[in-house]
């Protein structure tokens, strides 16, 4: 699953939420949990604006010091996402995609499109084998 390291920080009233690998990403709630929520939201947010197919998604860098938690993005954005980097880094265009699928092109990209793709599990299992690889989707 798609995640990124959020920084949480107490300011003084207020949880303030930011996003060091994703530039004008961030948020606040009044309470830890509510900041987290709200993380969420903006992860979400911000993600889905990758409609394009050739927006580079940004590599999540883990952190190690004291206030960062791993956020994921709602799974109508995550999986689109995911499945499109599955597909790049196996260095397949989108046409040898659609060979080895058996779908067509639009089909795929609707697919890799936060906001568009209605994934079904039969649609990942199917995609899984014809990758031969293992989709992970625990947030």
């Amino acid at each position: 699953m798609i995640k990124y390291q959020a920084k949480i920080y107490k300011d003084s009233d207020a949880y303030s939420v930011e996003f060091p690998d994703l530039p004008g990403c961030f948020s606040s709630g009044e309470t830890l949990e509510e900041a987290k929520a709200m993380a969420t939201e903006a992860l979400t947010l911000y993600l889905e604006e990758a409609r394009d197919p050739k927006w580079d998604i940004p590599k999540a860098k883990s952190r190690k010091s004291r206030g960062f938690y791993w956020i994921a993005p709602s799974p109508e954005v995550a999986i689109p996402l995911m499945l499109r980097k599955v597909r790049q880094k196996l260095s397949l265009s989108q046409n040898q995609a659609v060979k080895k699928l058996g779908i067509t092109v639009q089909q795929l990209q609707k697919l890799e499109t936060p906001g568009k793709s209605n994934s079904t599990i039969k649609t990942l299992s199917k995609i899984s084998q014809a990758f031969d690889i293992e989709i992970d989707l625990v947030a």
